[in-house]
């Protein structure tokens, strides 16, 4: 075969000229990575970053699809060792009980510590007021967070906010530093140039890590299906009883009764986030598998908070409000 092999006629720089052409290029034996193994590289790095800088970090875990995807990629930054800090909920007392049954089978089948840090110590101990039957404990968990944090003395909080979320969460870096009263001001945050981290804090302040800010919900779930993660059941179209409040379907339970004049529906829906009961809607969807779903998010022309979550529409700073306060 011409130009494979040299010949007794070549000179030596003609040798050399056609071995290297008959050998395969460098670059194209080489495996270019898709974006979702970026994504997933660059999360890992952000997580091992943030448990080498901080003295007593800690992971947020809710038991949702963010929070699930979170705790996968712990387990790739650091098994087969042990996680080098806790796992915390904060858990507002109107969770999904789907949910909080994943939370904990998850948690078990890792083996390591979960603290659960609750709204409902906090109204008892006066800390916050109740809002009363119904009513949302979303902006509640501020106040538990930061005496959580207080309490264990955890100078850095991973948790799984993504930027995609709300406009709020778009102003927020990789690193989201919080003073010592755990306030957030967007105009104090720290450069990130070229993933260069700086995670120093002074006494009393703490950092609030978010290894998934660049992914968005297709991302997401794309991940999921890829590793194979599993979830609470609750993101898989199932039929529920729910009611339509204020543009959103409520899943009707101890927290969520009919009011006058709402109309109670036995319908196929799923849940695109979870959280309080008394403020997560549900969507209409008939997507059983991650395929079906995956094509429902890629169509999504809102984010998951935007279409379902009653505590982002209080008004138009909704979140940067709760994040000022403390929350995540």
């Amino acid at each position: 075969m011409t130009g494979d092999v040299p010949n007794d006629d070549m000179t030596p720089t003609d040798t050399a000229t056609a071995t290297a052409l008959s050998r395969p290029s460098s670059r194209s034996s080489v495996r270019h990575a898709d974006h979702l193994a970026l994504l997933e590289s660059h999360a890992i790095f952000v997580l091992r970053e943030v448990a080498a800088e901080s003295e007593r970090p800690v992971l947020l875990f809710s038991g949702g699809k963010d929070s699930a995807v979170l705790l996968h990629l712990a387990v790739k930054a650091f098994r087969p060792g042990r996680f080098p800090f806790p796992i915390m909920h904060i858990d507002t007392g109107h969770n999904f009980p789907e949910v909080v049954a994943y939370r904990d089978a998850r948690v078990a089948e890792l083996s390591e510590r979960l603290i659960v840090a609750r709204v409902q110590d906090s109204i008892e101990r006066g800390r916050v007021t109740d809002p009363g039957p119904g009513q949302s404990r979303n902006r509640l968990q501020a106040t538990t967070l930061l005496d959580a944090i207080s309490e264990h003395r955890f100078d850095a909080a991973i948790g799984g906010a993504r930027r995609d979320e709300d406009k709020a969460r778009a102003k927020e870096r990789v690193l989201s530093f919080r003073d010592a009263l755990g306030q957030w001001d967007p105009k104090r945050q720290r450069p990130e140039l070229w993933h260069l981290y700086q995670g120093r804090v002074l006494p009393g302040e703490h950092v609030r890590a978010f290894p998934l800010s660049d992914w968005t919900e297709l991302d997401i779930w794309q991940y999921i299906a890829r590793e194979n993660i599993e979830l609470a059941r609750i993101y898989f179209a199932h039929r529920r009883r729910v009611v339509e409040r204020d543009g959103m379907l409520l899943a009707l339970s101890e927290w969520v009764t009919p009011e006058p004049g709402e109309l109670v529906e036995d319908t196929s829906v799923r849940f695109r986030t979870v959280g309080d009961a008394t403020c997560t809607g549900a969507v209409r969807s008939q997507a059983t598998t991650l395929r079906e779903i995956i094509a429902e998010v890629a169509t999504a022309r809102t984010s998951e908070r935007g279409a379902t979550r009653a505590d982002d529409r209080f008004s138009e700073t909704a979140m940067e409000d709760r994040k000022r306060e403390g929350y995540f």
